[in-house]
């Protein structure tokens, strides 16, 4: 088997879950085909080791040179936006800024004129709320995902909505959305980024764009929740750390949040962007 890897482990699903991790892929990705099927022997005598020859699955290794085609042109694409980006990081700032300046001018004012009632004071939290997506913006982030998907030669359906947190949230639908998910999702939030840049340079204050596609986002939360329970076991049976596949923030707080309340096992991340990994070691 070209490019394939040989994994030995005590089942054959520990050396699949292995095999998965040295190719950095899920196990559905994964090829294999079984050398030695292991045996646990007479208490403990006579064991032999599952082995296994594994690969990624052919359509894996095509889909991420359509993925890396992808890239470059939402590269491309970023070259046009990253201006935008400073002039709204400095936008939002200097709104906190002045929100900020007219919270103390209005304390000093209740001081100097010693009302009797206080000044009602807007919580410090209400910084970190979003913006009301407006209609202007919402038309915007469509305009540029479908431009995007013209120049990519794709045919999406776009449908937006509001979510609970008052995010605008975006699906996509169409053949071979494979692609726009790419490699761990790399594409849909490079994708989601972009939009997130658009949507902030036609309104003050700030919003939120959130992308999916096939319902990727609850597959691979899922997909990592499974994950994290096969590696603690792992730690738990061979006594050793485990260090992950790099992952985003989002990602790496699913892992975390997976095993917080495991009593033999604890996480921690290590390294830095983007190349931050989750870290899984045995319990002192």
């Amino acid at each position: 088997m070209n490019g394939s890897i040989r994994v030995s482990a005590k089942t054959i699903e520990d050396a699949i879950t292995e095999a998965s991790i040295q190719l950095e892929i899920t196990s559905d990705k994964l090829e294999y085909e079984v050398i030695e099927k292991g045996s646990a022997g007479f208490l403990g005598i006579g064991m032999k080791q599952a082995v296994i020859e594994a690969r990624r699955k052919p359509e894996v290794e095509e889909e991420n040179k359509i993925i890396e085609e992808v890239k470059k042109e939402i590269k491309q694409v970023a070259k046009e936006e990253v201006k935008a980006e400073e002039e709204i990081i400095r936008e939002v700032k200097a709104e906190f800024r002045q929100e900020k300046k007219a919270k103390e001018t209005k304390k000093e004012f209740a001081k100097d004129t010693k009302r009797e009632e206080p000044v009602k004071e807007i919580p410090a939290k209400r910084e970190a709320e979003l913006a009301e997506v407006t209609d202007e913006t919402k038309q915007a982030v469509e305009s540029f995902l479908k431009d995007t998907m013209k120049a990519m030669n794709m045919e999406v359906e776009i449908t937006s909505e509001l979510d609970r947190d008052g995010s605008l949230s975006i699906n996509m639908e169409g053949p071979n959305m494979g692609i726009l998910i790419g490699k761990r999702g790399q594409t849909l939030d490079s994708l989601q980024y972009l939009a997130n840049r658009v949507a902030n340079k036609h309104q003050s204050g700030y919003v939120r764009v959130k992308l999916d596609t096939e319902n990727y986002r609850a597959r691979r939360e899922e997909t990592l929740r499974h994950l994290a329970k096969n590696i603690a076991h792992k730690v738990k049976r061979n006594r050793r750390p485990v260090v992950l596949e790099p992952m985003n923030p989002y990602e790496r707080r699913i892992i975390h949040s997976a095993l917080q309340n495991d009593p033999y096992v604890t996480t921690h991340s290590e390294g830095e962007e983007p190349y931050r990994k989750v870290v899984v070691t045995l319990k002192r």
